[in-house]
């Protein structure tokens, strides 16, 4: 009994707060597609970022729609940026050398700085963003100042009315 009690008190002070906004983002390693280590908001320090974190193979597809859409309509540039963010969890890790490889093969070159994946800590993401087997196919963005504080967070496929709220955000943030 000793033991169960021990394991329950453990786990709930995980310490593990859900993501808000006006949070500062806490540190999120893992590697860019260039072997380069890579932490965020570190590597967005001074520029307005979208983060785009993808937690199953399925959403890679909301996730790489929302990047095409940044880069079509907002653009790279030395104020702005934006992060494809895979968390690879489970036994997945395990062919983490495939991955990386069949990732960097499907990205241009030219953007292989702008995703990173991660191997670690992904259930603590998972707590700090409430992803569940509902919701594990969605894109979750987090729109960043240039200071790493939140600014806006969503979850779901890309759409229309989205898209006005990140532009408006964006806009406001941006300035």
């Amino acid at each position: 009994m000793a033991l169960l009690i021990s394991l329950a008190s453990t786990s709930a002070s995980s310490g593990v707060e859900p993501l808000r906004l006006g949070n500062a983002l806490p540190p999120l390693q893992g590697e860019y597609l260039t072997g380069k280590s890579a932490t965020l908001p570190t590597a967005a320090s001074g520029k307005t970022t979208l983060v785009l974190l993808g937690f199953t193979y399925a959403s890679r597809v909301p996730v790489e729609a929302w990047g095409e859409w940044f880069r079509d309509t907002i653009g790279i540039g030395p104020d702005r940026t934006f992060f494809e963010v895979p968390m690879i969890g489970g036994m997945a890790k395990m062919g983490r050398w495939f991955i990386d490889r069949g990732m960097r093969k499907g990205t241009p070159a030219a953007l292989h700085e702008n995703v990173i994946t991660v191997y670690a800590n992904t259930g603590e993401w998972k707590k700090r963003l409430a992803v569940s087997s509902t919701n594990d196919k969605d894109a979750f963005l987090i729109v960043l100042d240039r200071d790493g504080v939140v600014r806006w967070l969503h979850h779901g496929p890309f759409d229309s009315v989205r898209v006005q709220e990140v532009m408006a955000v964006w806009a406001e943030v941006h300035k």
